[in-house]
């Protein structure tokens, strides 16, 4: 299968809404907890029964990155974009004949399986592309279409609310939930599968760069190169770091609070897991441009440093104050998204745009890691320290303390990172016919 060329005069602003209609959509993976309570109660479910379906969605989401990459490297984005759209949607589907006839594997199977594949798949079907539309600025291509993602569950959480209390929350009201989604997501991403194309010849804008300038170096090569690994490691501790406040983000503020003459209500606590959406949002698009203009090495400096020391000021303020708690979670968000969003510019340039979407694909599995990681560490220590008797603000210091070591790991990992070694490059007749290939004359 032939990519689709884009023709003649072809505007690269029509790209990021393609891949936005794409991210917007499987972004709604982090709204799932709007129907855990409801499934709980339907099925009569535990809350970690309840929590399965989006667990095995995002460890297949890491998966199908890492050894789709290539495939999507090989067919291009329209490909990529539609077997995101019949997995996504059909796991939606499937999820909701598994809740009309009260059949949980069915709900894990489609959302968790099926659907955690579009998941992967879509995740990185733009990336390569938006990096040879913008060779001047791939940090802000990526971080507008990965910031889609992380907004997502900011359409997707009240949308879901709503239509539960319209249909109801009994299983039939959540298996016409999941049915609207799968259709609806169908028609929304359908628009990026049409819209998208590929660029003709290597500058896709007069003003900037060849998309085939520099080191070039394919996707087998690149992961044995301790560059890879020290991304890799860069990556899993940065989203460890995230995470472990976002996965308990409202009993966290609540927990630090409840000895003090203000506690924080269940709405207000509400309003802050709503603040850190948003930060996440704002950080994959804010920091991803900003590491075009001071280098991917300095931003991760950045997310891994000043989030260290943000991790030691909750951990020695945070309960005395509630402005310092949340400025300081809000910063972690934020780097959280932004290393996201930047890591495919940084790959783009180690490696080159030649096979930069399998890379990055192979590197998600840090993601996936890091998604048990983090919420492991926080979960598992609140309960020890709970189980001793503590409560309040010391259930958590011990994760914190943590939390900056694995930071600090991933700031000397950054560190490590140099230009890699001319013997992995791929021979510049080679990638020039493989690129010929992948870009026919006609649309």
């Amino acid at each position: 299968m032939s990519p689709p060329v884009a023709p003649p005069g072809w505007s690269r602003w029509l790209v990021p809404p393609a891949a936005l209609s794409v991210h917007l959509s499987i972004g709604q993976a982090y709204a799932w907890s709007v129907f855990k309570p409801p499934l709980e109660s339907a099925l009569g479910l535990s809350g970690t029964q309840s929590a399965l379906p989006f667990q095995l969605a995002i460890v297949m989401l890491g998966l199908s990155a890492a050894f789709g990459g290539t495939l999507v490297e090989r067919n291009g984005p329209r490909w990529a974009m539609t077997v995101a759209l019949v997995c996504f949607s059909s796991g939606f589907l499937i999820s909701a004949l598994g809740a009309a006839t009260e059949q949980y594997w069915l709900i894990v199977l489609g959302y968790g399986f099926v659907g955690g594949t579009g998941l992967g798949i879509g995740y990185i079907s733009p990336v390569s592309t938006l990096i040879k539309w913008f060779p001047d600025r791939p940090g802000m291509a990526t971080g507008i279409a990965i910031m889609g993602f992380g907004g997502g569950a900011l359409i997707a959480s009240p949308w879901s609310a709503q239509m539960l209390r319209s249909f109801g929350s009994d299983s039939s009201g959540i298996a016409v939930a999941f049915l609207v989604h799968g259709l609806s997501y169908a028609v929304f991403m359908s628009l990026g599968v049409l819209l998208v194309r590929v660029p003709r010849g290597e500058k896709p804008s007069p003003s900037a760069p060849s998309a085939l300038d520099g080191v070039q170096v394919s996707a087998r090569s690149a992961v044995r190169t301790p560059q890879f690994w020290c991304l890799w490691v860069v990556l899993c501790m940065n989203v460890t770091a995230g995470i472990g406040i976002l996965e308990k983000a409202a009993p966290m503020i609540t927990d630090f609070f409840a000895d003090t003459s203000t506690p924080v209500t269940v709405s207000a606590a509400a309003g802050f897991v709503a603040l850190l959406s948003a930060a996440n949002m704002a950080g994959r698009i804010g920091w991803s441009s900003t590491s075009d203009l001071i280098g991917r090495k300095n931003i991760y400096r950045v997310y891994l440093g000043v989030g260290a020391l943000m991790y030691a000021l909750i951990a020695w303020f945070g309960d005395s104050s509630k402005p310092l708690f949340v400025l300081s979670a809000l910063v972690i968000l934020s780097f959280y998204g932004g290393g996201f969003a930047t890591v495919p510019a940084y790959l783009k340039d180690l490696f080159g745009t030649y096979q930069v979407g399998a890379i990055h694909g192979r590197l998600l599995t840090a993601w996936s890691t890091a998604g048990v990681l983090g919420p492991l560490i926080v979960n598992r220590i609140a309960d020890h320290q709970e189980a001793a008797g503590r409560h309040g603000s010391s259930l958590y210091g011990m994760s914190f303390l943590i939390m900056i070591g694995l930071l600090a790991v991933g700031f000397v990992a950054n560190e490590l990172v140099r230009p890699v070694d001319a013997r992995h490059h791929v021979p510049a007749p080679r990638e020039a016919a493989d690129v010929a290939r992948q870009q026919p004359e006609s649309a």
